[in-house]
Order: C-alpha cells, then structure tokens, then sequence
C-alpha cells in the first residue's frame, strides 16, 4: 500500500487504508505501507497485528502531499520493495504524489500496480487539468483501477482517458461491530429535541459555508434542536463567526478534532447526520452514521445517490435553500415516525458492506493483475510516446532515466546483496499469545514478562 495519507492523519483514505491492510493480514497475506513521516514519527514503525509501515523522510509541502522527487526517491523505494519482496504496489488517493512515484518506480522493477481513485474532479480548473494530466499519463502504465463508486468510474474513465473494462467499482466497507447503536436507542426519538452530527473535515468541499448559512434557519425554525459539529480545517472561523453572531453558544458544539476511535461516540449521541458536501465519490460517514442508526439527510452530489437505499437517505439539493428544505422533510418525516429504527438501519447497512465481500472483491482484482505479463519498457515508452507534446516527452525522458538509475543499482547493489526479510506469522503469533495467556493466566507472571519483553 502506498499513499501520502495514513495514521497518524485522519480521513477517509487514511481510514481505508489501514483498514484494508489489517484485513489482509489477519487473511495470512503479507502487507506493508509506504506513507511519508509525521512529525518525529520517521523510519519504520509496527501497527496492530504486526502491520509494517515505512516513514519514509521526504518533504511535505502542501495538504499532507509530498514533492514529487522522483529520482531521488528510486534507491530508498526499490530497496524497501525487493527487501520485502513485494509482487503487487497498490497506490491509493490521485492527490498523492508518493504513491504515483511508487507505482512509477514499481514498473521500473517489473511489478505490477492497482489504483484505487477516491474523489471525484472537475474538468476546467487549472489544478484539475494539471491532476487529470498527470492521472492519464499515470494510469496508461497500471494494470488495474478501483473506484468507489460507478460515478466515480465514469469520472475517472473520461478525465484520465482509461479502458472502463480495467476499472472495478468496489465500495468502502465499515465495521459494522465498531459502528452500531447504543442499546437503548430502540425507540425512534419523535420529540422536538433533537441533535443533528456533522462529522467532516471544516473544508470548502465539505460544503461547510453551507452548513454555516443554514445552521441559523434551522435554529429559528426549531427552538429545541442543537447541532453537534466535529472536525478541524480552515472553516472552522465561519461557523464560530455564525455561532458568535446569531449568539448560538448554547446550541451549537465544536468538538473539534475527534479520533478515529472516538467517531461513534460522537455520532451516537444525535439523532440525525447531515452531510453537505459539495462533491463526493462515496461519502463513509452516511454509512457510518446509518450503522450507528441516525436519520441521514446529505446532498445529493456525486456517488452519494448510490451508497444508501432511499429509504435510509434524505436528499437535498447542495445549496442553502435545498438543505434547509431537506432537513425540515426529514424532521417532518421523523416525527411522523416515517423511519426506519436504529436497529434495523445497522443491520441494513451489515448486509450492504461487509468486509469479506469487499475483501473478496479486491482479492480478485489483485489475482487478475497477477495473469497480466510484464510490461517492458519499450512498451511504456511507446505508450508516452504516443502522448501529446511535451507530457509524453517528459514522462518518456522520466522513464529513461529511472531505468538507466535501475542498470546503475542493480549493478552496484545488486538484487543478491539485498537482505531479504524473512517471512513472519503474526496470526500464529497471536494466537500463540492468547493461549499462553489462558493457560498461565496468573501463575506464571515472571514468564509472561520475559516473553512480553
């Protein structure tokens, strides 16, 4: 797995990421993340169930995304992959400049790489044209692409000019035993006082100026209702401005950051999840949210019309106007008791996004990309080559030289000099563990210390 965004950061792609990994493993395969280092958090550090990550040092300059290098970057990555003796790269996020360059450097050793595209993008933008750019060229070379959802393919398919029959449309699951409802939220809460979670980043594309004009109307229109807001990002000052204007202190929260493992608690204390994005590919809060059995009301932009059913999903138009009226219909409907309860939205959700399904799904797309033959670098030149002028002949001159850089490792350090690490069960050692730990629960404590340290 490769990509600029993981833990310690928090997001969507951080979130699936490490999920994805630690399901892998707990499946017997051998997994390891690339990310770049947080903060002191440099080198290589062990997760949950012995899950591998490489820090890697390189400069940050914008969002969480690294500057692109390149060649610089090529002996510290083709080291890590042969030491682990990686088959398949699998990058995450088309914002992450490391994982393009790991993909990139990974077709330079002969591997074979899969994509997973998260978002959604625009055509006109200068940024976007320059992302779609540099998505077209990328994508032309990896054997496999994953989107989250069939608008997001059609997206990706037209901005970055790949084969549809090479992209797969795979959903992000959630733990639906993480996510669930309290055990006393089995009656439907029809009474006026109501708490309505926003869960996001505080973000332009997160539609948080939106949030910001409505939060006032639904206030005046509902004495008893108070919003619950977690998250952190450039936004934040427009809704404490709100809240400081329209003197709300005590009905609107800002809880701020919320870690991943604090999120259902935050969500279970309200009754209804509002999303206002702007754009999204697949929104996992509303799944999320639905598990935890809240009412969702979102806009309905993007791929979110085909993460929920209708009947667990209230939709509003992305303005200010369509929000308000999309809250009011769900309230509406709430109180007429025109819901589905807590219970059975959780075990709705259970059935739509299991893990073993979407494990599964993944699997096979990992063992169609195991069929394809190596791709040569006469056939990537060819594929730049055949790109318009000059992306083609940067990217044709970028694979050059990361190949002449390859002739030039292998024979200084070859493959052979490599120490190679060696193969580890840490499912057995789990298991090994807890046994241990019932067999000798309190008799032998001195044993079991050694044996921790």
């Amino acid at each position: 797995m490769a990509s600029d965004f993981f833990h310690p950061n928090i997001g969507g792609v951080e979130s699936h990421v490490y999920q994805l990994s630690q399901r892998f493993l707990r499946k017997g395969h051998k997994v390891i993340v690339i990310t770049h280092a947080y903060d002191d958090r440099v080198g290589i550090r062990y997760m949950t169930s012995g899950l591998k990550v490489y820090y890697l040092p390189f400069l940050v300059i914008y969002n969480q995304c690294t500057l692109p290098t390149l060649f610089t970057s090529f002996p510290i990555v083709r080291y890590i992959l042969i030491r682990e003796q990686i088959n398949i790269v699998h990058g995450h996020s088309a914002f992450s400049a490391l994982a393009h360059e790991v993909m990139f450097h990974a077709k330079t050793l002969g591997l074979k790489t899969v994509f997973t595209d998260h978002s959604l993008f625009g055509f006109a933008d200068s940024s976007a044209i320059i992302t779609n750019k540099l998505l077209k060229v990328m994508l032309s070379v990896c054997n496999r692409v994953i989107c989250v959802s069939h608008t997001g393919k059609e997206n990706t398919a037209l901005r970055a000019g790949v084969d549809p029959n090479r992209i797969f449309v795979i959903p992000h699951p959630v733990d639906t035993d993480v996510f669930r409802p309290l055990s006393t939220a089995n009656q439907i809460n029809k009474s006026d006082k109501l708490t309505i979670v926003v869960l996001s980043r505080l973000v332009y594309r997160k539609g948080i100026d939106l949030l910001a004009a409505v939060i006032p109307q639904i206030c005046r229109q509902y004495p008893s209702i108070k919003f619950l807001i977690g998250g952190e990002g450039p936004k934040r000052i427009v809704l404490e401005e709100v809240i400081e204007r329209h003197s709300l202190q005590n009905r609107v929260t800002l809880v701020g950051h919320v870690n991943p493992e604090k999120v259902r608690d935050v969500m279970v204390q309200g009754d209804i999840f509002l999303n206002c994005s702007l754009t999204e590919a697949f929104c996992i809060a509303i799944i999320e949210a639905t598990a935890c059995g809240l009412q969702v009301v979102s806009t309905k932009v993007g791929g979110v019309p085909e993460v929920l059913p209708e009947e667990l999903i209230w939709f509003a138009e992305p303005s200010v106007e369509g929000i308000y009226n999309g809250m009011v219909r769900a309230i509406n409907d709430r109180k007429r008791g025109k819901i589905i309860a807590p219970e059975k939205s959780h075990e709705m959700v259970k059935n739509f996004y299991q893990w073993d399904d979407i494990l599964e799904r993944i699997t096979f797309v990992y063992e169609s990309v195991e069929s394809d033959p190596i791709e040569t670098i006469d056939e990537r030149i060819q594929k730049f080559w055949n790109f318009d002028f000059p992306t083609g002949m940067f990217f044709l001159f970028l694979t050059i030289v990361c190949h002449f850089l390859f002739k030039l490792y292998s024979y200084f350090e070859p493959e052979s000099y490599i120490e190679l690490v060696p193969e580890f069960d840490y499912n057995g050692m789990r298991k090994t563990t807890i046994n241990n730990n019932n067999n000798n629960n309190n008799d032998d404590d001195d044993a079991d210390n050694k044996f921790n340290k």
